[in-house]
């Protein structure tokens, strides 16, 4: 094996052979159905606990690269090859009855309103100017910063728009990519997609949701030219898709020259201890546009969302829509990024975290 573990890195060192695992895997150094390495096996060639290798294990089985198998050991069932991935054994948790529901864990108050007066304090004459077309340079640095430390995701602040929501930025892709364009989404899927899409004369396909994310059977017949998903965990169902299932994605969107929009909603409030993966980390081929919001991290009430685009669609994006004014007030953008930059923005998603993994353990 070349399982190699830095103690002095700052990754922990089940992150760390977690995703030397997980490139194997995807680079088919273990094939579909192989067995793994047993646990203390790892251990004793890599100097790590068997503890540490069991939560690298872990991991890869709640991403569905891999499954336990009792007496046995753990085998591969990521496939890539033939493009289908393999079926969960469960089916997501319907988030409308979801006891664990974002609203229950709100951003405390206190901390966000020691923030507002602050920002006007320290800042009275920048909160009354004018906000960037693409949103302010420090809020897009700080969103660029936080992406990088948490999710793996390197782009380029001037790869990022800020937008009042959501919606508002639906519509700012249709207008990008033109309204001849097919656009698939979910079946089922959060409504306002539908209704946004529908809203701007758009022809959109509906393609059925299974235990993992989208048919294949649908995914690979469909017409459509933009790709609408919710990887992480998809609204209504509660259905995320596996590591097969992201990867043909990947595929389906690099055979047909085509897009994604991943939007990934309650991605933060993941209770694994490593940042889930995104679609727009993996691509190759600079085809996926990645959307989030602050409405479940901090409030709905703020409107608040951003996009990042391909590289090379920045360009055209300036040009076809650079003349619209920002739709998110320069006071707020700045108060967003002191939250940020001083940490307690991701103390409050880790606060979270925290809560919901007890609360899951003790089937509270």
């Amino acid at each position: 094996m070349k399982y190699i573990i830095n103690i002095n890195d700052r990754i922990p060192a089940y992150i760390q052979l977690y995703q030397q695992l997980r490139d194997d895997i995807v680079g088919r150094t273990y094939i579909y159905g192989s067995k793994l390495p047993s646990k203390r096996l790892i251990a004793e060639e890599t100097g790590v606990s068997v503890i540490t290798v069991e939560h690298a294990y872990a991991l890869l089985c709640d991403e569905g690269y891999i499954e336990s198998r009792e007496r046995s050991g753990y085998f591969v069932i990521f496939r890539i090859e033939d493009g289908f991935a393999v079926p969960a054994k469960t089916a997501g948790v319907p988030l409308e009855n979801h006891k664990n529901n974002t609203s229950s864990y709100p951003f405390p108050y206190s901390v966000l309103a020691k923030t507002m007066r602050s920002v006007i304090t320290d800042m009275p004459h920048a909160v009354m100017q004018k906000s960037p077309n693409k949103g302010c340079e420090v809020f897009r640095q700080a969103i660029a910063q936080y992406l990088a430390r948490s999710k793996g995701i390197r782009a380029n602040p001037e790869k990022i728009i800020i937008g009042s929501g959501s919606e508002y930025l639906y519509g700012l892709i249709v207008e990008l990519f033109g309204y001849e364009k097919i656009y698939g989404i979910e079946s089922p899927s959060y409504q306002k997609i539908e209704q946004v899409y529908r809203s701007c004369n758009v022809s959109v396909e509906k393609l059925k949701l299974g235990a993992d994310g989208i048919d294949s059977d649908s995914l690979w017949n469909s017409k459509a030219d933009i790709l609408h998903i919710s990887p992480y965990r998809s609204y209504p169902s509660g259905v995320s898709a596996s590591a097969s299932k992201r990867y043909e994605y990947l595929k389906w969107a690099e055979k047909g020259q085509r897009y994604m929009v991943e939007d990934d909603f309650e991605s933060e409030f993941s209770v694994s201890k490593k940042p889930e993966e995104s679609l727009f980390a993996h691509t190759t081929k600079d085809n996926v546009i990645y959307m989030n919001t602050f409405s479940k991290t901090i409030s709905p009430a703020l409107r608040v969302g951003y996009m990042i685009l391909p590289e090379h669609l920045v360009t055209e994006f300036e040009n076809r829509l650079g003349f619209y004014s920002n739709t998110v007030p320069t006071y707020i953008q700045l108060v967003l990024a002191r939250l940020i930059a001083n940490g307690d923005f991701e103390r409050h998603i880790n606060r979270v975290r925290r809560q919901r993994r007890k609360e899951m353990l003790s089937g509270g």
